[in-house]
């Protein structure tokens, strides 16, 4: 452990075996640790959580979430939150003594063949790298869960009722088991803890057949119950639970863990069905109808920016459906829904015509729509390390200006 004192304010570097920050304050516009930390924490950590609430495996196929450059078993000394990852941002994590940063957009999108420092991505990653600072990005994982970057822009507006706008399709599977009748509880509670039966708003949910199992064991097997070669009969119950993809890893291994048997008869079905916990969007209503302009206020003093849009201006605006970043692709679908208001970004001057005065179709920019993202970010890790220093960003990354 290193200490150096400046004024009254003691300064320490610690190892793993030291457990103790003083307190400190700002000193000579430089910054330090003000809280009282009594405990660290590898970027291990931090980041299992984060992949706990938006696992990996949700994102687009297309996309590369999750850890971009850096050693996550190091000790995490502060994290630095943003929408975008650029080298000021990678300057303001080293200026706080920050060696995570955590973003939206991933810094790497396209493979790298060379990192020479030609480009803006290429000089973030060696001047992480050089400073032995973690990049770590939560893109379209975060996107499509429930509580994320939607969750959000909904609460911005004050909205109410919030759903999904495009649930996700192909996420579910439908696991069934079967289980000795005096087995059954010990083995659902166990796939239950680990993630199944989670419908919508309900959990523990599952379905339970009764019936006969009858089974042979070889010379070579141990089993729970019978000998070798003697067909046995067990009252069982088959029990069905709905999962979600990125749980099943984990659901299994409970089963499998708390089963009897040395076998373990189950079968693991794809279903069609839509996940409404997880989708791209938000539907939402507000309290009471306001005016197509009172609306166009609402959300240009909430997001800024400038605001495009097309449609009826002599609707009501009650109920809206809106997708943070790139959504033009769901306009149909916010027509489908019957909303009063689609908002979004990205909208190409030919998408205009396919809200078709339907809805009002309002594009805030993609930034804006983004913006608060960083935000939900925070909460989330000073909710969960409530001794810990998580900074949101200084650093406006928006590349667009306004004129």
């Amino acid at each position: 452990m290193l200490c150096s004192l400046i004024g009254n304010c003691s300064i320490l570097i610690l190892s793993k075996a030291c457990l103790k920050i003083a307190n400190c304050q700002t000193l000579n516009n430089e910054y330090f640790y003000r809280t009282n930390i009594n405990y660290i924490m590898e970027i291990n950590e931090i980041v299992s959580y984060l992949e706990s609430l938006a696992p990996i495996k949700s994102q687009e196929v297309w996309d590369n979430c999750g850890v971009q450059t850096g050693d996550v078993t190091l000790d995490c000394t502060g994290i630095i939150v943003a929408l975008d990852c650029t080298e000021a941002i990678v300057l303001e994590a080293i200026s706080k003594g920050c060696n995570l940063v955590i973003t939206h957009h991933p810094l790497i999108f396209k493979g790298l063949k060379q990192i020479t420092g030609k480009n803006y991505v290429e000089r973030t990653l060696l001047l992480a790298i050089k400073n032995d600072i973690t990049l770590y990005a939560i893109h379209t994982n975060f996107d499509v869960w429930r509580f994320g970057v939607n969750h959000e822009i909904a609460n911005r507006l004050n909205l109410i009722d919030q759903r999904v706008f495009v649930p996700s399709t192909e996420s579910l599977v439908k696991v069934e088991v079967y289980v000795p009748i005096e087995n059954k509880s010990e083995v659902q509670e166990a796939m239950f803890e680990a993630g199944a039966g989670k419908v919508g708003d309900y959990s523990d949910c599952s379905f339970q057949t009764a019936g006969l199992g009858t089974f042979v064991p070889n010379a070579s097997a141990k089993p729970f119950i019978g000998e070798a070669g003697v067909t046995e009969e067990v009252n069982e119950v088959k029990i069905e639970v709905i999962v979600a993809n990125n749980s099943l890893n984990a659901v299994l291994k409970a089963m499998l863990s708390a089963h009897p048997y040395e076998e373990v008869a189950h079968h693991i079905i794809p279903t069609l069905n839509k996940n409404n916990y997880q989708g791209l969007g938000m539907i939402g209503t507000f309290e009471t109808a306001k005016t197509v302009e009172e609306f166009l206020i609402l959300v240009k003093k909430t997001f800024g920016g400038t605001l495009r849009y097309t449609g009826n201006i002599e609707n009501k605006i009650k109920t809206i459906a809106l997708c943070g970043g790139s959504g033009a692709s769901f306009i149909s679908n916010a027509k489908a829904s019957k909303v009063d208001a689609y908002l979004t970004a990205d909208v190409k001057y030919h998408e205009f015509f396919d809200a078709e005065n339907a809805l009002l179709l309002v594009d805030i920019g993609h930034f804006e729509s983004e913006q608060f993202t960083s935000h939900r970010i925070v909460s989330l890790l000073t909710e969960k390390f409530t001794n810990f220093a998580v900074h949101l960003t200084d650093t406006n990354t928006n590349p667009i200006k306004y004129f």
